[in-house]
């Protein structure tokens, strides 16, 4: 980009925090606007339930969707502005994408999970023609101003919550809506096997979700100090090849590709172990009660896959805890990894890099 091109953008955009709050408000306020305008032919100026087909519920959710997405879009765009980043690579683009649809998922969920509460609070009211625009045009607001300055400040520790959150309501939600209600008696893949809306959200999350990790991975990675040749290299190979693992397990669903899908879901597991074995080796400067915790989390997996194997857990019951586990374990690395850097910085470390923030490079 050239310079006076880049330095009127930056003009344009401002420089400072309040800039980026004035920009979340304006966001705000033209979701409000966009949504609530576009619910008038929706309902024709009429009523509608809380939730369910046609509600005001389920027209938030969907239109909180679309704004969380073009709200991350667009934050992210700004904030390459600002940084004066020119072209961005494919695997920048690619994080943008799953976090844009991260965001966008949440949002759906989130809204459609509120509505439902809502209605079983106030059984048959009806939201009357003013109500439901207002309603509408404020989940859209919140949903931008949030999301909006999600894009603008995401670092470590907030994509890590972003895909916890992400995980947690993707798969209630295809829990919830599975057409079999006795899926747990096989295992949790069984979730993704039919051709239903579960089953699409089930593969979606897990498919998202592994994106999410591998940017993580990439991200957490960048700055860690240790004195071992490939120590940190080696993390992040195990780190990023969880998150392809896991994006397979959604790509290859169990009944069509067993094979595959159960390798990729057994691949993780063995990478996992892996990891907490040989971190001491490959970071030592990380902390004893993280490594304590990371030796836990791994026998507490191999005692219920045992369990398991003597009948007296279900597969599903194991696969939930040990994902919970995993996921748990890779945001204490997150937060371990930051207080290390924080430690190295400050004690003048060669090598140590600046705070990492998740931003197009």
């Amino acid at each position: 980009m050239p310079t006076d091109r880049r330095a009127s953008l930056k003009r344009l955009l401002g420089s400072g925090e309040r800039s980026l709050e004035s920009l979340a408000l304006a966001a705000g306020a033209a979701s409000f606007a966009a949504v609530g305008l576009i619910a008038i032919p929706v309902f024709g100026l009429g009523g509608a339930p809380i939730s369910g087909p046609g509600s005001i519920g389920q027209y938030a959710a969907v239109a909180s969707g679309v704004v969380a997405i073009v709200a991350f879009a667009l934050g992210s765009a700004i904030v390459a502005g600002r940084e004066g980043v020119g072209r961005m690579r494919a695997l920048d683009v690619l994080d943008v994408v799953a976090l844009a649809i991260a965001h966008g998922v949440i949002a759906l969920l989130t809204w459609t999970l509120l509505a439902d509460i809502l209605e079983r609070a106030f059984i048959g009211a009806p939201v009357f023609a003013v109500p439901l625009l207002v309603i509408a045009g404020s989940a859209g607001a919140v949903t931008a101003y949030v999301v909006f300055s999600s894009a603008t400040h995401m670092d470590l520790l907030l994509l890590a919550i972003v895909l916890a959150v992400f995980l947690v309501e993707g798969m209630l939600a295809s829990m919830l809506t599975a057409s079999d209600p006795h899926w747990w008696a096989e295992h949790l893949s069984a979730l993704g096997m039919t051709d239903d809306l579960s089953a699409r959200a089930f593969n979606l999350t897990l498919i998202v979700a592994g994106f999410l990790v591998t940017t993580l991975a990439r991200a957490a990675t960048t700055t860690v100090t240790t004195p071992h040749t490939h120590g940190r290299r080696n993390v992040r190979v195990c780190l990023v090849l969880i998150g392809v693992l896991l994006a397979c397990v959604g790509i290859f669903p169990v009944d069509t590709h067993f094979w595959i899908h159960t390798i990729a879901a057994s691949g993780m597991a063995v990478t996992f172990f892996v990891l907490v074995i040989a971190l001491r080796r490959w970071i030592p400067g990380t902390s004893r009660s993280f490594l304590v915790v990371g030796w836990s989390f791994m026998a507490v997996i191999v005692l219920l896959a045992v369990y398991f194997i003597v009948g007296l857990y279900t597969l599903t019951a194991v696969e939930l805890v040990a994902g919970i586990l995993v996921f748990t374990w890779l945001i204490l690395f997150i937060r371990n990894v930051a207080a290390l850097g924080a430690d190295a910085r400050r004690s003048g470390m060669p090598g140590a890099g600046p705070e990492v923030r998740l931003q197009p490079r």
